[in-house]
């Protein structure tokens, strides 16, 4: 541990946000510890095309985690939505960090910004912006006039072609725009059941090496209890209905009292149909919470929508 810790995190504003952050942290629990933080680009970073035709999984995680196996990194800082739910072996989650607002948010043009700004307002055949399937055919399924246009680049490029007039609009993750200190950007906040946010929308993710117990040790403090529980009865349901980050699937958990609720969908992504439900039952029951919502689900009709979404 003589040569600290060495983060790694994507080169993007809102990566480097949430790495620093987790390395202010770590200054705290151990001050006299070096900590520095090493960019690595990912395949989602280099690539301009959609998600939906590169594939959402691991895209921008795969080279954060090659880089821990290689020892040229201790420590990968992820947004826990991009990170797959099936982790490498030799890896682990050491930390899930206290979830900020998870919802969806819709950003008008800069300027353009009235009072009751909510997706039913939007103009009729309005150009949303957004890269995201699962906000695709959420928003298709509430307005089938809007077209939804994809959209690509970090948040700063993607406000910059919404201002230049390429969009009416974006949705974006209101998490990442308040780390960001772009909240003044969100002209509405949309409600959750709306549009179901992503499986571990707006939570941090530090992923360590198993046998390194030394910085597991430390990173742990960084674990949020609450949002740990909630998040691991989401990946579960992801991973039991076999998802990646770009298939139209949503998952989000609350907890209340050591009991929490699962909500789940799953959609086609022409938004014509929406299949929805939620479990409930202790925290201790996490994961088993989350295969039960995944197996509902499929009775329902998610298998058969899932079946029309191919993802290379």
């Amino acid at each position: 541990m003589n040569r600290g810790l060495v983060i790694g995190s994507r080169g993007s504003k809102l990566a480097l946000t949430q790495a620093e952050w987790v390395k202010t942290k770590l200054g705290l629990l151990v001050p006299d510890l070096p900590v520095q933080i090493d960019i690595i680009k990912t395949t989602g970073d280099v690539k301009t095309e959609p998600l939906s035709v590169i594939g959402g999984k691991g895209v921008f995680t795969k080279e954060l985690e090659d880089a821990l196996l290689d020892r040229r990194i201790d420590i990968a800082v992820h947004s826990l939505k991009d990170l797959p739910t099936i982790i490498p072996e030799g890896l682990t989650i050491a930390a899930i960090c206290e979830r900020a607002d998870p919802r969806d948010a819709l950003v008008l043009r800069s300027g353009d910004d009235p009072d009751d700004a909510t997706l039913a307002t939007l103009p009729e055949r309005a150009v949303v912006g957004t890269s995201s399937q699962r906000r695709l055919a959420q928003l298709k399924h509430l307005r089938r006039d809007v077209i939804v246009k994809d959209v690509r680049g970090n948040v700063d490029t993607r406000l910059r072609k919404l201002d230049e007039g390429e969009y009416h609009a974006l949705i974006l993750a209101s998490a990442g725009l308040q780390r960001m200190g772009q909240e003044k950007r969100i002209s509405a906040l949309i409600a959750i059941e709306q549009m179901l946010p992503a499986v571990g929308q707006g939570a941090i993710g530090v992923e360590t090496r198993a046998d390194d117990k030394s910085t597991i040790g430390i990173v742990s403090a960084l674990n949020h209890e609450p949002t740990a529980l909630a998040c691991t009865a989401e990946r579960s349901f992801l991973r039991a209905l076999g998802g990646g980050c770009q298939l139209p699937i949503a998952g989000h958990a609350v907890l209340q009292s050591q009991q929490l609720t699962l909500e789940g969908l799953v959609g086609d992504i022409a938004g014509e149909e929406i299949v929805r439900d939620r479990v409930a039952g202790p925290s201790s029951e996490a994961d088993e919470m989350g295969k039960r919502l995944a197996t509902r689900l499929l009775t329902l009709g998610a298998k058969r929508l899932l079946a029309q979404v191919s993802e290379p």
